[in-house]
């Protein structure tokens, strides 16, 4: 059966008047009715959908080839936009207190006010502004400080542009997120600040005695947290309802003893749980 042409509404018209015409008498006006196909007058048009909202970032490093690499970076994905940039960790606070970003990357080694210090004022002052510290290897005992004040993801410098990206989008979506680098390095380096040989065994297995407390639901809760996924992310790996892991992620905070997300998923590694690979349409 052949589909009306809709593009040519005088022709559908055209077509209703004369069938209208073959059954009125002569002397009687033609009825006119709105065609079956016409949208009425009063029926708003249908609205578009909303676009996905722009994640708002600043920068801050004291190298200008830094941060013009880091922007670059960021400005290959069209839902990320750099809003500022800073000099020092002084400027950022300022720029983040006159922006409102959603996430501020911040380098640890600056003038003034270095990324640490930065970090711990955004979060006591401006705590909806997710922190990024980017770091090298050289600068372990920063990544640990960084942890204290509450910093939610950790890059390396050298790292590769997805993580970036990757970790971007995860602090802006209010989940932690480790460079797997990073993670090693900070694994390592508390074994080697411990006393005595098997520093590493044994925090190993402190972090296995803090994890075996527990419960099975909230053992896959922290390997996932552990893999940098937010609660969105868990709940539909886990067929939860958000609420619901969100409830199990403030429990997971309470029974191992850590302040944050990014501490949780120190302990995860240290204890060696990984979470499963992801299904393969989040793989592609």
């Amino acid at each position: 059966m052949t589909r009306p042409d809709m593009t040519r509404p005088d022709t559908i018209r055209a077509a209703d008047t004369t069938r209208a015409a073959d059954t009125t008498p002569a002397h009687t006006a033609p009825t006119h009715t709105t065609p079956a196909h016409a949208t009425p007058p009063d029926t708003p048009p249908a609205q578009a959908p909303a676009p996905a909202a722009t994640i708002r970032v600043l920068i801050a490093d004291d190298e200008p080839m830094i941060r013009a690499g880091v922007r670059a970076v960021l400005a290959t994905d069209p839902g990320i936009e750099v809003v500022a940039e800073a000099a020092d960790g002084h400027e950022a606070v300022e720029l983040v207190r006159a922006h409102r970003p959603q996430v501020a990357v911040l380098d640890v080694r600056m003038p003034r006010t270095n990324g640490i210090e930065a970090a711990a004022e955004i979060r006591r002052t401006l705590p909806a502004t997710g922190v990024v510290i980017l770091t090298t290897f050289g600068e372990d005992d920063y990544i640990l400080r960084a942890l204290g004040c509450g910093a939610a993801g950790f890059l390396i410098k050298s790292g590769e542009p997805e993580e970036l990206l990757a970790g971007v989008r995860a602090v802006a979506d209010g989940a932690a997120y480790l460079s797997p680098k990073v993670a090693a390095r900070v694994v390592a380096h508390l074994a080697s600040t411990g006393a005595g040989a098997g520093a590493l065994a044994g925090r190993q297995a402190a972090a296995r005695e803090r994890v075996a407390g527990l419960t099975p639901r909230e053992r896959d809760v922290l390997s996932h947290l552990g893999g940098g996924l937010s609660n969105g992310q868990i709940a539909r790996r886990l067929h939860l309802v958000e609420g619901t892991v969100k409830a199990h992620v403030s429990s997971v905070l309470a029974r191992l003893g850590v302040d944050n997300r990014a501490a949780a998923a120190v302990v995860a590694h240290e204890a060696g749980i990984l979470p499963p690979p992801p299904p393969p349409a989040e793989q592609r």
